[in-house]
């Protein structure tokens, strides 16, 4: 590469499989996303963040940028347009992590039956935001066996089965958000589910944000579960990150520190298509692939016969042996009394020390025969829907 190691290139910390994408093109320096200063950046020739860092004016002038690259869905945590107007080049990450985020969101409402006494198969899921993540929602729900309707006025309703109007998505039983954050324009996000969206939900409605946590009011959102016990909530985002609403968070049905869409699948998948942008943006071929330096001590087998031993196989129980999303809610939890101080960080330590998450379609599942002839037509199907290659 010549020329090109001697760059240096700035990463999240958070940002896994970095080193192994970018030693190549010169020195690596790692530091914390929130941490990420202008002085840092002041000698550097390229920035690779996450979502958390405030990618502006404020960050990059006066630096030697080039390149930023996010290695996530969501954009909003950049300003683009002061990007293209110093010819600073960027790139994201768009689907990188959708699997993750469907997953969480078909936990949730597996734990919400149990919890709730919710019969998923009986109700009407109304997906909002058809992008990445909705597209993906909506297959699977669909191979569930779930009832869905769509709104996304970005689309033609001509070429999409399902799709409704806003007002006829929020008589869903189910409703999940999954938006991009938009202040402007004729579409906004920003507070889509207002007071009077959020009093008009259906009664016994489930309500699962895994955008941006400013599509929810959140404070009108507390002020509605004051009134209305029937209501479920699920909330992985909220506005004011890292600073939530404590008394929000202890009145949904599960809270968590914005790691819906936090699998150690999504995250390299990110890493690797910033890195290919890249590539790209050097004019160099991308040399490696995710083949070549993931990791596969990590990978993760399950055996339903040992399962069955230890109680039920279901759905749910065969989720629960890879991913306890209670086990997020109970860490978010647990930090909710803590000063405003402690809070703060303490819900960055949660997404930093985040712990090792595998994609429900990289799990291998043993006895599949077995499977097939235990569990009902209902629950086989959920495994499927759920991505598990069974």
């Amino acid at each position: 590469m010549g020329a090109l190691c001697s760059m240096k290139i700035v990463v999240d910390e958070n940002m896994p499989l970095s080193d192994a994408f970018f030693n190549g093109f010169g020195t690596v320096v790692h530091k914390a996303g929130r941490l990420i200063t202008r002085d840092d950046l002041l000698d550097a020739d390229a920035l690779f963040v996450r979502s958390i860092t405030k990618v502006n004016q404020r960050l990059l002038e006066g630096t030697k940028v080039g390149f930023v690259g996010t290695a996530t869905i969501g954009v909003d945590h950049v300003d683009q347009h002061y990007l293209a107007e110093q010819g600073i080049v960027y790139a994201s990450a768009p689907g990188c992590n959708a699997s993750a985020v469907v997953n969480y969101v078909l936990t949730s409402l597996l734990e919400l039956e149990v919890s709730r006494g919710i019969d998923i198969n009986a109700v009407q899921v109304g997906i909002v935001g058809l992008g990445n993540v909705g597209r993906r929602l909506k297959a699977a729900l669909e191979i569930w066996g779930v009832k869905v309707v769509a709104c996304d006025p970005l689309l033609n309703p001509n070429d999409i089965d399902g799709l409704v109007s806003m007002e006829e998505a929020l008589q869903s039983d189910v409703l999940s958000l999954h938006v991009p954050m938009v202040k402007e324009g004729t579409h906004p996000t920003h507070y889509l589910m207002n007071y009077e969206r959020l009093q008009n939900l259906k009664q016994n409605a489930v309500l699962i944000n895994t955008s941006r946590g400013s599509v929810i009011d959140n404070r009108a959102l507390r002020n509605v579960l004051a009134d209305r016990s029937d209501l479920s909530v699920v909330l992985d985002v909220w506005e004011n990150e890292p600073m939530l609403d404590r008394e929000l968070a202890s009145v949904v049905d599960i809270a968590t520190p914005h790691i819906a869409g936090y699998s150690y699948d999504g995250k390299v998948k990110g890493t690797e298509m910033v890195y290919q942008a890249f590539c790209r943006y050097l004019g160099e071929k991308a040399s490696i692939t995710l083949t070549d330096v993931i990791d596969h001590a990590l990978d993760v087998t399950i055996d339903p016969v040992v399962l069955e031993k230890e109680g039920k196989v279901d759905a749910l129980s065969m989720v629960g042996a890879v991913y306890s999303i209670m086990v997020d809610d109970i860490g978010l939890r647990s930090t909710l009394k803590k000063s405003r101080e402690q809070r703060t960080a303490a819900f960055d330590q949660l997404r930093k020390h985040y712990r090792l998450r595998r994609e429900f379609s990289t799990i291998s599942v043993r006895n599949k025969e077995w499977l097939v002839s235990n569990v009902s037509k209902q629950e086989f199907k959920r495994l499927q829907a759920l991505g598990f290659c069974v």
